[in-house]
């Protein structure tokens, strides 16, 4: 039986909300703070491949997910003109779809009413102050001034985490010079499975995310200049999305009216350089190893990292024999896709910039070798 008794998860979102599910079904108390003061889920709509949806399966909410989002095949491929250049993605099996596609927000819902049914405690609109790892103990200091003593603390707080910087090492995001930007619709007609479409100026996408709804997302190169102000939105996602002669494209591009609705953002990456853990306190997720989106992989990088970690506490008898397994499982398989990730966009930036790939690129190979070790047991 595991020593560890009382964890504390700082962030309430995708990876904390999993660690803590995993922890109390494990028998393990748990409680979550989240800094904001009330839930604001951003973004737009995810993408769930198999692994995520085996991880999701393990701690019970699966199948929810599947129910109350878009299970879809295989994705397919085109140029911006409609050839058809292939499919991409894992076949559907006798348990999973190819793809899950959900709206962030109903996912998030998912997983707040599980942690709500388990008894777990989120306390909002509040962080850590101050963090005593000890060897054997972590005791913290929220900023309401309250304090409380943990067996164990799991960062889930993001690519900006402040517990990372506390106990790690200061690590600035890294700009790779490619930008998201993503607009909700409701689901059009033709919209049978995921698409994608590869111009010469970006990459648009068109994913379920129910019966009734669907977004876009497109990829361009901003440059260093990454700023689009607020009334330029719509007018620049349609100067992009011009680019896509098909009628699916064309159709949604007359519904893009509302920059609010707008989901923009540059791409940042980041990665820990050692362990992501230290006497008492664990990192998970983008504060270890944030990832671009290329192959839509992120959230399920971090769902994985929950699960495992549950699973190792509940396993070895020491804090200080699961972190160590913990890592042992997840580094090599998270910095696959991340460095594949990363390769990818270094490709598609050089496309947009009208420039040669490098000697040897092969985008499906890396993206097929990539996918197919995700396939692998986590």
């Amino acid at each position: 039986m595991s020593s560890v008794k009382k964890v504390l998860v700082i962030g309430a979102g995708i990876g904390g909300q999993s660690a803590a599910i995993g922890l109390k079904k494990a028998g393990i108390e748990v409680e979550i703070v989240e800094i904001h003061e009330a839930f604001n889920v951003y973004g737009v709509g995810i993408i769930q491949q198999q692994n995520a949806l085996r991880a999701l399966d393990m701690i019970g909410i699966g199948g929810e997910t599947m129910r109350r989002g878009s299970p879809y095949g295989q994705v397919k491929m085109f140029t911006a003109g409609g050839h058809f250049i292939g499919p991409a993605g894992a076949p559907p099996n006798e348990k999973y779809p190819s793809h899950n596609g959900i709206s962030r927000r109903v996912l998030h819902d998912i997983m707040f009413e599980e942690c709500t049914k388990l008894g777990i405690p989120i306390r909002m609109g509040l962080t850590v102050e101050a963090i005593d790892n000890k060897p054997d103990c972590v005791d913290v200091t929220f900023t309401d001034g309250t304090s409380g003593s943990y067996d164990l603390l799991i960062a889930s707080d993001g690519i900006n985490s402040k517990v990372r910087g506390m106990i790690f090492e200061e690590i600035s995001p890294r700009y790779v010079g490619l930008s998201v930007w993503r607009y909700p619709f409701k689901r059009h007609e033709d919209l049978d499975t995921g698409y994608i479409y590869y111009g010469r100026k970006s990459k648009a996408g068109f994913v379920p995310m129910s019966a009734d709804t669907m977004y876009m997302f497109l990829v361009s190169a901003e440059g260093e200049d990454w700023r689009v102000p607020e009334d330029q939105m719509v007018s620049k996602l349609k100067e992009y999305m011009a680019e896509y002669p098909i009628k699916m494209a064309r159709d949604l591009m007359e519904q893009v009216t509302d920059a609010k609705l707008v989901n923009y953002r540059p791409l940042d990456a980041l990665r820990i350089s050692g362990e992501w853990y230290k006497n008492r306190v664990v990192i998970i997720g983008d504060g270890a190893h944030a990832t671009i989106p290329q192959l839509g992989s992120g959230a399920a990088l971090a769902i994985e990292d929950a699960v495992v970690l549950a699973d190792e506490l509940q396993k070895n008898n020491t804090v200080e024999e699961a972190l160590p397994a913990f890592m042992k499982r997840r580094y090599d398989r998270c910095m696959a896709v991340v460095n594949a990730s990363e390769t990818l966009g270094e490709w598609e930036l050089l496309e947009f910039q009208g420039k040669p790939l490098p000697e040897g690129a092969n985008i499906g190979a890396l993206v097929g070798r990539t996918m197919g070790g995700l396939a692998a047991p986590i």
